[in-house]
């Protein structure tokens, strides 16, 4: 069982804590592309008030809310000389933190070389704007292939969660939920296919045989189900240090050049904003139909139209087609799985089994990646050189083999093909 004092670890990020110390030693997305235009953008990530804002020469810059002079809000900053201006009074700060001018000062005084602003990095790829508020120089951007993919190749989005980070990236590594909570009725929703006869095999299979494997960069998670004849499905996910999911999703196609991913990043402890990335390296993606899908379920701001408040509109009715009444978007189920919990959820409560045993290895990679960093060490996954840089070993699965066949050694066959690796270039 978790304890009191685990479970603060793992879920307290802010400015201070262990969880959040540990949490600033990697790369985390700090807003999309398409949200920062030509104003600045009030942002909250890890506990911290910052403004995100885009340059006159376009380049992002993320800093602290308030003016050190006077604590004005800089987010209704005037763009400019190569910064961001106060309206207040006037003091010029680039996107480092200098302080450029401070035009209400004698013109001979040297104040505003003392004055040194929050300020944090800022590397713009994948439709998102990621960033670095750690200690020290910062790693090596992760060369996750869908961070450097083609724009036809990946599809980039966030939505609004009401809770803490940690609960909802748990459900990335939870293979017996797909069982029930997004169980659709065969036939009902319309989809066709080998993705259709998955979907029976997990409606009829509940019971996923569950087995785990540490990596480098966190935990890989295979789940096996009986598919009759011969066969059996296979279901590979992974579990990225600190916060991230890789999973089979609905990228298009179901084989390793196509999956989802689900980067949870703290607002605060109790609120979070998950990064949606679907990719595909061979077919490329359908950006209409995933528009369609997320605009029907999500308002302009992101935020989601199902919530705890009108009980996710969950339709009695419904439960005939679907499983949990809540419609056919997955992110809308998961929204009532991980929300109803509370803002933080309280693991001393749980009464866990076998089918949580990447949920158990999950958390205690992470306590022990903040007992690193206490200790002064860096955490796993932390990337320093280029030849680390390469996640051709980031295998996500989703499908049909041989009933006889190791999963695992299945998997590391794939990694070796030369076909695989020239497909995620």
């Amino acid at each position: 069982m978790t304890t009191r004092e685990e479970n603060d670890l793992l879920t307290r990020t802010g400015p201070g804590t262990p969880g959040g110390d540990m949490m600033r030693r990697y790369w985390q997305p700090v807003g999309l592309s398409a949200e920062l235009k030509d104003a600045p953008v009030p942002v909250k990530i890890l506990g911290e008030d910052l403004v995100l804002f885009r340059g006159e020469d376009g380049i992002p810059g993320l800093m602290g809310l308030q003016c050190p002079h006077r604590c004005a809000d800089l987010s209704y900053g005037r763009i400019e000389d190569g910064g961001l201006r106060c309206l207040y009074h006037g003091w010029l700060f680039d996107r480092h933190g200098n302080c450029l001018d401070q035009p209400a000062e004698p013109p001979e005084s040297k104040y505003k070389d003392e004055i040194k602003h929050t300020a944090y990095p800022c590397h713009e790829t994948g439709g998102v704007i990621l960033t670095y508020m750690g200690p020290g120089e910062a790693p090596l951007v992760p060369n996750y292939h869908f961070l450097h993919a083609p724009e036809k190749n990946v599809f980039t989005t966030k939505v609004y969660h009401d809770c803490n980070q940690l609960q909802a990236n748990e459900g990335n590594f939870d293979p017996a939920h797909l069982s029930f909570l997004h169980a659709l009725n065969p036939g009902r929703d319309g989809r066709t296919g080998v993705n259709l006869t998955m979907q029976e095999v997990m409606g009829k299979q509940t019971r996923p045989k569950i087995d785990t494997e540490r990596t480098r960069f966190g935990l890989r998670i295979y789940a096996q189900r009986d598919a009759g004849e011969g066969k059996k499905y296979l279901r590979c996910t992974n579990f990225v240090l600190p916060n991230i999911g890789f999973f089979a999703g609905d990228g298009g196609r179901s084989g390793p050049t196509s999956y989802s991913v689900h980067w949870h990043v703290p607002i605060d402890d109790e609120s979070h904003w998950r990064y949606d990335f679907y990719y595909d390296a061979k077919d490329g993606i359908d950006h209409e139909r995933l528009n369609l899908k997320v605009n029907t379920e999500m308002g302009p701001d992101y935020r989601p139209t199902r919530k705890r408040e009108n009980r996710y509109l969950q339709n009695r009715a419904e439960l005939d087609a679907t499983f949990a009444g809540m419609g056919v978007y997955f992110p809308s189920h998961d929204l009532f799985a991980v929300e109803t919990p509370g803002r933080i959820h309280d693991r001393t409560r749980e009464h866990l089994g076998a089918s949580d045993v990447a949920i158990v290895q999950a958390r205690r990679m992470m306590l022990n990646a903040i007992k690193d960093v206490q200790g002064g060490k860096e955490p796993p996954g932390v990337i320093r050189s280029q030849n680390e840089n390469v996640f051709n070993d980031l295998i996500i699965l989703s499908v049909m083999i041989d009933k006889d066949q190791d999963p695992k050694q299945y998997t590391n066959n794939i990694a070796q093909t030369q076909d695989y690796h020239a497909l995620k270039a």
